[in-house]
């Protein structure tokens, strides 16, 4: 996991974690313990949220914030600051049990949570496509205590978060919040990709195709597929364009990352033979050899966990659970969920034999001799490989 700060004016001392932006603005009588979950007239009782995250996209976001942002305005003004809550691109506010708070625009460092792709020294810069999900959102350097309240409203492109916690049972759970915070600014920032999955047409598209949004495309080359998906358009030359992308470098990159996981290293010779053959061209060796061992992968790992073995069916639930596990929930960028519809109904897809409806993306048709020959081609080799790698994350 790794993290990274944000930037500050002045260079620190070397060795020296880097500071907060600024300084937060001392507040009092911040009388902030909950929000109205549904109307009612005076005398009746109603539901009151003292714990909420949303985006700028729910209904409620605009009326929560507003009525937020005129208190903390009118506290700031009582305290000599005239601000605007519409202005800043981050606001954390910290209040403490004697309802004094330590108001943040713009101010406080703030540290993502991430899974990377590939090996990385500290130090190293990081760029999106480095990114393999976002796990949790922090303030290393903003003093939380348990028995606080927070409210943080941030921007990401063109779309809001809110988060608060008002601490009704007195005892704020920071990683609660820290994750919960993730999840916002990954569903702001990979918002399209959220889109594509859940639009049943896209992704029938995508699937039919043999794609799917594959930690190692993950970004603009995942964005490009989806988009000629939506829009209808053939896939002949986005899909060249992936193709060629993946040249020795990366391939081998991805080949590192298997040998990492003791359940893949004991596939090295085997796994070895489908990269060359899949830089000779040869799809048909390539897809022959990863969707068979895919199983086997699998079951490997299955095994190491449960000490026993088990059927395709509950080798897949595991994958699945795993990258669940892993991520700490199920909708993150790994798309556990999303990617157990992929496998069953496009790696392990039944076929008809007496139809021959078996295409060269199924193990099964594969496995059995029944796919058309035709259907062994090098983006589908490819897709096998991203579909294997897809399973070095999860497992």
């Amino acid at each position: 996991m790794t993290e990274s700060f944000e930037p500050i004016a002045d260079k620190p001392a070397p060795g020296v974690l880097a500071g907060n932006l600024g300084t937060p603005i001392k507040l009092t009588e911040l009388m902030l313990n909950g929000v109205t979950a549904e109307a009612g007239r005076g005398g009746a009782t109603i539901k009151v949220w003292t714990r909420l995250y949303l985006t700028s996209d729910d209904r409620f976001f605009h009326r929560i914030v507003e009525g937020l942002a005129a208190h903390i305005e009118h506290r700031s003004a009582q305290a000599g600051h005239h601000i605007s809550l519409t202005r800043p691109g981050f606001i954390l506010l910290v209040i403490h049990p004697d309802n004094t708070g330590d108001l943040w625009l713009d101010a406080a460092a703030v540290s993502l949570h991430i899974m990377v792709k590939r090996s990385m020294a500290a130090g190293t810069v990081i760029f999106e496509n480095d990114i393999a999900d976002v796990t949790a959102m922090s303030f290393p350097l903003v003093e939380i205590g348990k028995q606080d309240r927070v409210v943080c409203i941030f921007r990401e492109g063109w779309r809001f978060a809110l988060f608060f916690d008002f601490n009704a049972d007195g005892a704020l759970s920071i990683e609660d919040m820290e994750r919960d915070l993730g999840t916002l600014h990954r569903r702001l920032k990979y918002r399209d990709l959220y889109d594509a999955i859940a639009d049943e047409n896209v992704f029938a598209r995508l699937i039919e195709a043999g794609w799917f949004p594959f930690v190692e495309i993950l970004g603009r080359e995942f964005r490009e597929l989806a988009n000629n998906c939506e829009a209808g358009f053939e896939l002949d030359d986005v899909e060249a364009k992936s193709l060629a992308a993946f040249d020795a470098r990366r391939v081998e990159t991805m080949f590192a990352r298997w040998m990492a996981k003791p359940h893949f290293a004991g596939k090295e010779r085997l796994l070895r033979s489908a990269l060359n053959n899949f830089a000779s061209g040869d799809s048909i060796a390539v897809l022959k050899i990863i969707l068979t061992e895919i199983e086997g992968i699998l079951s490997v790992a299955y095994r190491k966990v449960h000490g026993r073995g088990a059927r395709t069916k509950k080798l897949l639930e595991f994958a699945v659970q795993s990258a669940e596990k892993k991520a700490g929930q199920p909708d993150t960028l790994l798309f556990p969920s999303a990617f157990a519809h992929y496998l069953k109904s496009h790696t392990f897809a039944e076929f008809d034999p007496v139809a021959r409806t078996g295409k060269a993306s199924s193990r099964h048709a594969v496995g059995h001799g029944e796919a058309d020959a035709d259907s062994y081609t090098q983006v589908r080799a490819l897709q096998a490989l991203l579909t294997l790698d897809q399973l070095a994350f999860y497992t």
